[in-house]
């Protein structure tokens, strides 16, 4: 076990295009939430466990909306039971809710790495996303992040947003890069049911940008981030050398991890499991002493081998075959000969020495190339 992600499921505000698990945080159990998340920790390590864990991401929902007591708390548990030396501990933040004491709660308990959801340098555009913070927000809260002593700090950007245009997207991207910070998220919007961007698509309210132009703003993306020397490690992530998001790394390396909290999911043992989702639901077995797992499915080798190369191949160094032989005892060239030849005649694929990658035509049509994997 080399990770975890941690999920609190709490907002104060809830994104129009958000489909992760997250309820609002007025009304809700957190204190006991927490506590038996904690309690989640303490029951998995002793079900499974590990010598040192090389990552941790909290994620939600907003972690950050946790106040500095719950904060504190909650840290204080993941430091006891999921011990981390010399790891990338990060937490996910919103501009606007980080003062320097909650700021200096997550240095005091070795968090090392910040991610921020800023979206977009556009007060109008924030706006109409359902983004309570605005630009303003992102400066200061950066400015005092610094000031603790954090300086891996990754932002976040959405493009192809509602009514956004290319000189939009533009705009967000020299603003985000004038920050000069180690790493920067960027994806395209994707509307997914049960959104508020959803329900207004189905009543032709939602004024998406076109797929010319989301093809553009991603092709002006990989552009920007180049000219200022952060390198494409995979197709929505970019940073400057050593700074790469080394929790994301062990899913696209197709690795183990813990999930836990409410609607979290988890691969350990050869297992891919699920946490029941709404906060009731988690938190009951919990009580009892009994993980709050809703769905459980042992990976077989076949889907273990799909998973290595549609995961892999998200990064730009690609599939390298001899791992993938050492992990499977099977050749991917014979395995998925019939793939990895359609998607090479498409100019989609190249092998490159002991590498499988997308070429620069692929990375804009990922989706062909991964679904091209499932046997």
């Amino acid at each position: 076990m080399k990770a975890a992600y941690i999920h609190i499921p709490f907002c104060e505000h809830i994104c129009h295009y958000c489909d992760f698990n997250k309820v609002f945080l007025q009304g809700q159990p957190v204190d006991e939430y927490i506590d038996l998340l904690i309690k989640e920790f303490e029951i998995a390590v002793n079900q499974q466990p590990f010598q040192q864990l090389e990552t941790i991401f909290v994620g939600g929902g907003t972690p950050t909306a946790l106040n500095e007591k719950q904060l504190e708390t909650l840290c204080r548990g993941i430091v006891k039971h999921l011990p981390l030396e010399n790891g990338e501990f990060t937490f996910e933040a919103n501009p606007g809710d980080m003062s320097i004491e909650k700021l200096q709660i997550l240095a005091d308990h070795g968090v090392n790495r910040l991610s921020f959801g800023v979206q977009a340098f556009n007060d109008e555009l924030l706006a109409k996303i359902g983004r309570a913070h605005r630009v303003k927000d992102v400066y200061t809260t950066i400015e005092r992040a610094q000031k603790v002593g954090f300086s891996n700090i990754s932002i976040d950007l959405i493009y192809a947003l509602p009514t956004q245009t290319i000189d939009d997207f533009h705009a967000t991207l020299v603003a985000a890069l004038a920050l000069d910070l180690p790493h920067y998220s960027s994806y395209s919007l994707i509307v997914e049911p049960k959104t508020v961007f959803y329900n207004l698509m189905r009543k032709g309210k939602l004024h998406l940008p076109g797929q010319d132009a989301e093809t553009e703003m991603f092709g002006m993306l990989m552009e920007e981030m180049g000219k200022k020397g952060l390198s494409q490690y995979e197709i929505s992530n970019f940073s400057k050398p050593g700074f790469e998001s080394r929790h994301n790394l062990v899913y696209w390396n197709n690795e183990e991890y813990y999930g836990f909290g409410a609607g979290a999911h988890g691969y350990v043992n050869g297992n891919r499991y699920s946490n029941a989702g709404p906060i009731k639901k988690y938190m009951e077995p919990l009580q009892v002493g009994r993980l709050p797992v809703f769905e459980k499915n042992e990976v077989t080798k076949k889907e273990m081998m799909e998973e290595e190369m549609f995961l892999g191949l998200r990064k730009t160094s690609g599939v390298h075959m001899g791992h993938f032989k050492e992990k499977y005892a099977v050749d991917p060239l014979d395995i998925f000969a019939s793939s990895i030849s359609e998607m090479k005649n498409k100019n989609l694929l190249k092998i490159e020495g002991d590498s499988l990658r997308l070429t620069k035509k692929g990375f804009f049509l990922g989706n062909e190339v991964f679904q091209s994997f499932l046997l």
